[in-house]
């Protein structure tokens, strides 16, 4: 029994290392003097100083934000309307279609949905004149576009599993329906809600392959920089970009954690509370 718990510890051990060890390693080499990435040359903070500095970068990084807030925006609230209608509306005609072009993009490859996008925004600017050319407003269609179903499974597994009777219990009370969402499963759903826009600002952020396809000269975002940099090789700067980065996310995790802790630790006292008092 001692050596099998040794063996699964071993594995485990394992399997953190392959995951973690190259986040360690770039970061560790964000600080390496040399400029080459596999030699070490001392400690310094050169990089970061040159990464500040470039200013291709930064109005990359400035782009991929305002494309990922506005597309996990948008993507959030057509997600949402379009997971009521597929729980609340039953039976419809046409919702075998509605619902095979919501979860499309799920299982379509992204090579096949950029170029599909591309050829649409090219025909739709020879026929009507808009959208002129390819820029941050065709990124954020497209975004908008494949998000929006990931969206929807979020939402729409979360308004399943609500329980009907605390709206009928409203509507039952004289509320009108759209009162009934916005006071009762509106705050419900949130959680859903925010899953949905976190998982849609990830993916935007990160995507590469349909953002290739319909962004233009004037709009490029962070991970095509990144990926025309790196096919030139690593250098230190992308080591310290992605320090920066890590970082961030990082740092989120920690305070979502610290909040997520302080909540529950909220409920329990209030659990006590009320049965001490009972």
């Amino acid at each position: 029994m001692k050596n099998r718990a040794l063996i699964l510890y071993g594995l485990l051990a394992l399997g953190y290392a392959f995951l973690y060890l190259p986040i360690v390693l770039l970061v560790t080499y964000s600080f390496n003097a040399s400029r080459l990435v596999t030699v070490w040359g001392g400690f310094s903070t050169r990089w970061y100083g040159e990464l500040v500095a470039d200013q291709k970068v930064l109005d990359a990084a400035w782009l991929s934000l305002k494309v990922a807030v506005t597309s996990a925006t948008a993507a959030t609230l057509l997600g949402t309307l379009a997971a009521v209608m597929l729980v609340r509306f039953g039976r419809f005609r046409g919702r075998t279609l509605f619902t095979g072009l919501i979860t499309a993009p799920l299982v379509m490859p992204e090579v096949i949905t950029g170029l599909a996008m591309l050829l649409l925004f090219v025909a739709m600017e020879q026929s009507i004149g808009w959208p002129a050319g390819r820029s941050m407003l065709t990124i954020i269609l497209a975004h908008v576009t494949f998000c929006l179903s990931f969206v929807t499974v979020v939402v729409q597994s979360r308004l399943a599993q609500m329980d009907l009777s605390l709206e009928e219990a409203a509507m039952d009370l004289g509320a009108r329906p759209l009162k009934v969402f916005l006071v009762i499963t509106l705050p419900i759903i949130a959680p859903a809600l925010a899953a949905g826009w976190l998982l849609a600002f990830t993916l935007s952020i990160d995507d590469v392959v349909i953002s290739a396809f319909v962004t233009g000269p004037g709009a490029t975002t962070l991970p095509i920089v990144v990926f025309s940099k790196v096919r030139l090789g690593v250098s230190p700067e992308i080591n310290a970009l992605a320090t920066v980065v890590v970082a961030v996310v990082s740092i989120g995790i920690a305070v979502a954690g610290r909040l997520a802790h302080r909540r529950e630790r909220e409920r329990q006292d209030s659990q006590r509370l009320a049965a001490e008092q009972g």
